[in-house]
């Protein structure tokens, strides 16, 4: 098949691939710096706070017991970060995955029973393996459409929803949990009557404390501070005095291994539905956790290795699910969290896991005095944090597209379930993709003020032989008809331009209706009394060009030198004398030395196309017709003086072409006469 690509695989290769994949905890630890402990440390603790509370309501949302969350959040915290390639990418229960557990769920078992436990245990393993292939097949790439104003409109959007949703807990107004913002927001709005004054006043103070200490220096862990700050202030005087909702207290229990049978799933014919859900839930967090890791790595500058990171993510999961936890995946808010809190590496994840699991087991009944309204308030300045002002900014100067494009994600974000927000604005992105691959940019160009670089000037004169004309994209069947339609504008714009030259460098790849584009161009110029030169062309392209034939029916001599194209063109195939004569401009740097002299009224113009000679001789047959001829031929040279003291044949006499009509009646119409120029092309002119 034409254009068909063999790529061999080594055996050896892939597994070493394989094993470096699954033996990444061995490089994170070997590579880790003592330095790091502390900052590390700050960062897991500080996370490990915000963790708690939060799993055990996403749990809840789950239809799960606060356990399932605390256990996910322990062994999918550490093994998605040994396993990832992310230094900052916090992995456990999210409210999206939550969410999408209890609608997968729900239809197979009730809520509380053993099923429903087992099943969501089961699915986790099953999100786990599928990630895993999913890395190995290095279909991360695909993560590649969500661009980065896809990320900017999904951060800020979630932003705005985390810190919304967390207003209900600032205020302590009792309204449902919703998903959707409108409600949440009307429902705030109806119940403002009911704000407590005091959890306002405990999470503002929380903010400002944390705002205070960030500010005078970095090496306190601002938020550990103020959390427990507001804890010992609401132990000294009390909760229930003070009127503000706390955490409340944190069961103690250790991870304990699920129990579950294959022929169970089967039994009850729930296996496919767990093996479909589990795709939903796995695609779900294939775009969510990179979708963070991609961003925080753009702000501190981490390589990130996405394919890698899919395959912690399936570490991740299936731990979790092994040790009586459910389906996790990468969070906004406690990435941002170990993020701006200064972890330096995946250890801060390991630590955090550990502290949480520490916290449960040695000090789950102080979570009693933390206030909801001072965690509150830390979510609320983190969402704050998360979004990238500076990259909206330059979005929004930058492209109206992308700007579009961000702002339709922001707005889905708000308004959509969050599972489809990074979907739309991955199709919106995938759908401007397209379309700007099929219209790759077609522009003539010329050279620069220096002749160093070409340039495209509108405005700027072009030369009337030769067209240079620059092609950047794919010359692909979705591009072949632009492109097509560009090339044949140009051709009917520039009727003096027999001559094209098409610069290349930015085709990555043609395929065959690239081909039949330029096919077309060629018999159109060839047709013209003109031709078709190449130059740039990539290895690859040029390789397709001739294993389908085009390079045989171009002519390999036509694929020239990028150094040295503009150079051959003009001393070999243009006409000099329309440069002499006719053309105004010195467009190329060859264009400079020459004399131009006014253009005769009587000659006859260069209509570019459709001028041919009467008779054109070879070599050998001219020199059999001034043999021939003898003493009786008259040889005309109808070069310029300059050309003709650089070299001339015997015996021949100079007339330029601008004197030829003024000399006319001065020569012998008894002798034949032979006019000689260096490309034919002016002595075409003198006998006509």
């Amino acid at each position: 098949m034409l254009g068909a690509e063999v790529v061999t695989v080594n055996p050896a290769e892939s597994a070493d691939r394989y094993a470096r994949a699954f033996i990444r905890p061995l490089e994170i630890l070997r590579g880790y710096r003592r330095r790091d402990i502390r900052p590390d440390l700050v960062a897991g603790a500080t996370v490990a706070v915000l963790a708690i509370p939060q799993c055990i309501a996403y749990a809840s949302i789950a239809g799960l017991p606060p356990t399932y969350g605390l256990y996910s959040a322990v062994v999918a915290t550490i093994a998605g970060a040994l396993w990832g390639s992310s230094r900052h990418l916090s992995t456990g229960p999210t409210n999206a995955i939550s969410i999408l557990v209890l609608s997968i769920l729900t239809p197979l078992a009730a809520i509380g029973a053993p099923e429903y436990l087992v099943a969501a245990s089961v699915m986790a393993i099953m999100v786990g393996v599928l990630c895993i292939i999913f890395g190995f097949a290095r279909l991360g790439m695909l993560v590649n459409f969500a661009s980065r104003s896809v990320l900017l409109g999904f951060t800020a959007g979630a932003g705005v929803l985390i810190a919304v949703g967390q207003l209900r807990n600032l205020l302590r107004i009792d309204i449902p949990r919703s998903p959707h913002l409108l409600h949440t927001v009307l429902d705030l709005v109806r119940n403002l009557d009911q704000v407590h004054l005091t959890s306002l006043v405990l999470g503002g103070i929380t903010v400002l404390v944390i705002l205070l200490i960030d500010g005078f220096t970095r090496r306190l862990p601002g938020a550990i501070l103020a959390l427990v700050g507001a804890g010992a202030v609401v132990a000294a005087v009390g909760a229930e005095r003070l009127g503000v909702a706390v955490v409340g207290q944190v069961p103690r229990a250790m991870p304990r291994v699920t129990e579950f049978s294959i022929g169970w799933m089967f039994e009850r014919d729930i296996f496919g539905a767990l093996l479909m859900g589990a795709l939903a839930v796995s695609a779900l967090g294939l775009v969510e956790a990179i979708s963070i890791a991609r961003e925080i790595s753009r702000q501190s500058g981490e390589q990130l290795d996405v394919n890698q990171e899919l395959i912690g993510q399936g570490m991740a999961n299936i731990t979790a699910g092994i040790f009586s936890g459910y389906a996790c995946s990468g969070s906004f808010t406690r990435s941002a969290v170990n993020f701006q809190t200064g972890a330096r590496s995946q250890m801060s994840s390991v630590f955090c896991g550990l502290i949480i699991l520490a916290g449960v087991l040695a000090f789950g009944p102080l979570a009693a005095y933390l206030p909801r309204a001072g965690l509150a308030g830390l979510i609320m300045l983190i969402a704050y944090r998360m979004v990238d002002w500076r990259g909206v900014r330059r979005v929004m100067r930058g492209s109206r597209s992308e700007t579009g494009i961000m702002i339709s994600t922001f707005v889905a974000t708000l308004v959509v379930p969050l599972e489809f927000a990074v979907l739309a604005g991955v199709i919106l992105s995938l759908a401007i993709y397209i379309y700007k691959s099929s219209m790759p940019t077609v522009e003539s160009v010329v050279p620069d003020e220096n002749f160093h670089q070409f340039v495209v000037k509108p405005d700027a004169p072009v030369c009337p032989q030769l067209g240079i004309v620059k092609i950047g994209g794919s010359l692909f069947f979705g591009a072949a008809t632009h492109v097509e339609d560009a090339l044949l504008a140009n051709f009917e714009a520039k009727p003096g331009q027999t001559v094209l030259l098409l610069r290349m460098h930015g085709v990555d790849r043609c395929d065959l209706s690239g081909i039949d584009v330029l096919e077309g161009v060629l018999r159109m110029y060839r047709g013209a009394g003109g031709d078709l030169y190449l130059t740039n062309v990539r290895p690859e392209v040029r390789d397709f060009m001739r294993r389908t034939g085009f390079e045989h029916i171009l002519g390999s001599d036509r694929f020239l030198e990028p150094d040295q194209a503009v150079e051959f063109l003009f001393n070999e195939v243009i006409d000099s004398a329309v440069c002499c004569y006719e053309c105004e401009h010195r467009v190329f740097a060859e264009c400079q030395p020459l004399v131009k002299h006014p253009y005769d009224g009587r000659l006859p113009t260069s209509t570019g196309r459709g001028l041919s000679p009467l008779k054109h001789l070879t070599v050998v047959e001219f020199e059999d017709a001034v043999a021939e001829a003898g003493d009786r031929a008259l040889l005309i040279d109808v070069r310029e003086p300059e050309e003709y003291v650089l070299g001339h044949l015997p015996d021949s006499r100079l007339l330029p072409l601008r004197d030829l009509v003024g000399s006319i009646e001065d020569l012998p119409r008894d002798r034949p006469i032979f006019l000689v120029s260096r490309s034919g092309r002016r002595s075409t002119r003198a006998m006509r």
